[in-house]
C-alpha cells in the first residue's frame, strides 16, 4: 500500500455493509443497472472487490493519505456514490488533469474531485472508462506524493 499526501479535508471510512445488498435497495432499476455497469468497469480497472464507503459510496482499492495537520487514513481510489436522479464519479486525484477527455464524455458536471452523471446513457462509456482507468493508474504510480489534488476551475 502507498502513501499519499492530499490536502482535502473529507474522509472516507470503509464499512461492512453489503454491496450487493445496497444496490438491490435502491429503487429505481436505472440505478441498479447503472451502478452494476460501473462496478464492473472499476472491478476490472483495479483488480479488487467492490467495497462499501461511508453511507453510499462502491469504493475499489485503498491509499493511505495523510494531511499537512498529521491525521492520516485510508481512501478509495476510484468509487462512486449512487444517489436518486445522479451518479458522482469520483477521481480522487482532481478533475482538472481530465478536461480534455470531460470535453469529449457527454452531459455531464464536473467539480473538484467529482464527476456527475445523470446515467451512464448520458455519456460515452468508452470516454468515462478511460478517464477512470488513467485516475486510478495515476493515484497507484504516485508512491506517496500527492500533495494536493489538481481542481476544476471552469464549469462545463
Amino acid at each position: 500500500m502507498r502513501k499519499i499526501i492530499v490536502s482535502s479535508k473529507s474522509r472516507a471510512t470503509q464499512n461492512s455493509a453489503s454491496v450487493k445488498e445496497y444496490i438491490a435497495s435502491l429503487d429505481d432499476e436505472q440505478s441498479v443497472t447503472d451502478c452494476r455497469v460501473l462496478i464492473e468497469m472499476m472491478q476490472r480497472i483495479s483488480g479488487h472487490e467492490p467495497k462499501m464507503w461511508n453511507a453510499g459510496t462502491i469504493g475499489f482499492d485503498t491509499y493511505h493519505y495523510k494531511y499537512d495537520s498529521g491525521r492520516e487514513g485510508e481512501g478509495h481510489v476510484i468509487g462512486f456514490y449512487p444517489r436518486k436522479g445522479k451518479i458522482t464519479v469520483y477521481l480522487m486525484d482532481g478533475t482538472l488533469r481530465y478536461s480534455g477527455l470531460l470535453a469529449k464524455l457527454g452531459r455531464h458536471t464536473a467539480t473538484g474531485y467529482c464527476v456527475y452523471i445523470r446515467r451512464l446513457s448520458d455519456v460515452e462509456l468508452p470516454i468515462l472508462e478511460q478517464i477512470v482507468q488513467k485516475s486510478y493508474e495515476y493515484i497507484k504510480s504516485q508512491d506517496g506524493h500527492i500533495h494536493q489534488i489538481l481542481w476544476r476551475t471552469a464549469q462545463k
